[in-house]
């Protein structure tokens, strides 16, 4: 058994999880209650066994247990939700592993360089702008679908700038949303049957699938033909090189990389901007701030760029916003050999979860969790923050390579909202947290009011 190095030395608390089933073990419960049944387990110790069907696996409850096993990724190898992740993202960034996923990561990265994300987000302020000036005051638009339908065009023209028509990149959203929504459920099912079921759900699933990936190949096959550079994200990955080999990627790796652009900067992103509005919608004071800052810094002007220095409370607003309701509430390593984690000798082929839900949620990382606090992130209270314990984007070598420019996207699109536009919670809309492949906020009508 290989013994790494190991966090901090301590004294581990391991535990196992209650309730589990005969057969099934806890896969119900991921099913039917998945944040809650994370968010208990931390109570049981530091690293918890729980049971997926016959298999046993632990959950990494701890800040250091989990950047250990996400800063050793020879140890801690990507598997389960990534290997079904493969049928949509294929051996893209995300779920690629070993020398691949450094090839590409090296390629990739200048991609993300701020020079570059700036000129990604110059149109990103215009775009809200053009959407929201359809609103009209006093009627009720679902926040959740008219987010996911903006991002869906901010991604599009970050990617490909131009070249997409509004009926294709609807028709791109639609079928992202429906594959989207089927990896959850394969990923926890025990035995991987159900996936392979002639169903409805399965044929619209791959139907969907294969018209996303058909609609962007026709985008790379068109751009090759033209060989312009267009200053946008496919023409960066369609010329890039590597520093040392001058190797750049194929059709096939430039799909992949596009597909999973389009899911983290959709979906993702637009599920964070469905629990800012709402969290803005229910508490006056958290607004009545983030409106002030943002009346001083723009003073009416579409923001840019270069004004995010001057937003920093509407930072805070979306920190503490991706922690409450972190996109990526669970995710997985498979261990690559005999291991030892928090104390416990674990076997080569178990899965390890880790859930940034349960870690957000933890009242000894967080106190008063369950309360939205944009001022955690300031002074001596954001020096509190124990490392590690906010994860809304992964860490190590496979941490989400575009994470700033989510951040950016997020910032500008809620500045260029609220000098225009109060929402407002519709009568009887609620919340209904809807953990699929990322944390979604669920139909969340509003009631749009002109500031």
């Amino acid at each position: 058994m290989h013994t790494p190095k190991t966090p901090a030395e301590r004294s581990w608390r391991t535990g196992a999880a209650p309730g589990a089933l005969p057969l099934l073990g806890h896969v119900p419960a991921l099913w039917r209650r998945p944040l809650e049944f994370l968010a208990s387990l931390p109570v049981h110790g530091d690293l918890v066994e729980i049971r997926l069907g016959p298999k046993r696996a632990y959950l990494a409850a701890h800040p250091e247990l989990v950047r250990h096993v996400l800063l050793n990724p020879r140890l801690f190898d990507k598997g389960g939700v990534f290997d079904k992740a493969r049928q949509l993202l294929g051996n893209s960034l995300s779920v690629s592993r070993g020398e691949e996923h450094r090839f590409q990561r090296r390629l990739i990265q200048p991609a993300f360089h701020p020079t570059k994300i700036a000129a990604y987000t110059t149109a990103v302020a215009e775009d809200t702008r053009t959407v929201t000036d359809a609103w009209r005051p006093g009627e009720i638009r679902d926040i959740s679908d008219a987010m996911h339908a903006l991002l869906m065009r901010v991604a599009a023209r970050t990617l490909f700038s131009t070249g997409l028509d509004e009926d294709t990149i609807e028709e791109a959203r639609q079928c992202l949303r429906t594959v989207s929504h089927g990896i959850y459920k394969r990923t926890v099912a025990p035995l991987g049957i159900m996936e392979k079921l002639p169903t409805p759900g399965n044929r619209a699933y791959d139907h969907a699938n294969r018209r996303l990936r058909q609609i962007v190949a026709d985008m790379i096959a068109v751009r090759r033909r033209s060989d312009a550079d267009h200053g946008d994200l496919l023409s960066t990955l369609l010329r890039a090189e590597h520093p040392e080999t001058g190797e750049s990627l194929d059709d096939d790796q430039v799909l992949d990389q596009v597909v999973t652009f389009l899911v983290a900067g959709s979906e993702t992103t637009a599920s964070t901007l469905a629990f800012v509005f709402h969290l803005l919608s229910t508490l006056p004071d958290v607004e009545k701030h983030l409106h002030a800052e943002v009346d001083e810094a723009l003073g009416g002007r579409v923001p840019g760029y270069d004004d995010l220095p001057a937003l920093p409370y509407t930072r805070n607003v979306i920190t503490e916003a991706l922690r409450l309701y972190p996109p990526s509430w669970m995710a997985m390593r498979v261990t690559a050999q005999d291991v030892e984690l928090g104390g416990r000798p674990i076997p080569a082929r178990t899965m390890i979860l880790y859930s940034a839900y349960a870690l957000h949620h933890n009242p000894d990382l967080f106190p008063d969790p369950e309360t939205f606090d944009p001022g955690r992130w300031e002074g001596e209270r954001l020096a509190q923050v124990p490392r590690g314990a906010l994860l809304p984007f992964g860490a190590g070598s496979h941490k989400c390579i575009g994470d700033v420019l989510a951040l950016t996207e997020t910032a500008l699109i809620v500045a260029t909202v609220a000098a225009r536009w109060r929402l407002r919670p519709a009568p009887g809309a609620r919340l209904h947290l809807e953990p699929k492949a990322t944390l979604e906020a669920g139909p969340l009508p509003m009631m749009l009011e002109r500031r």
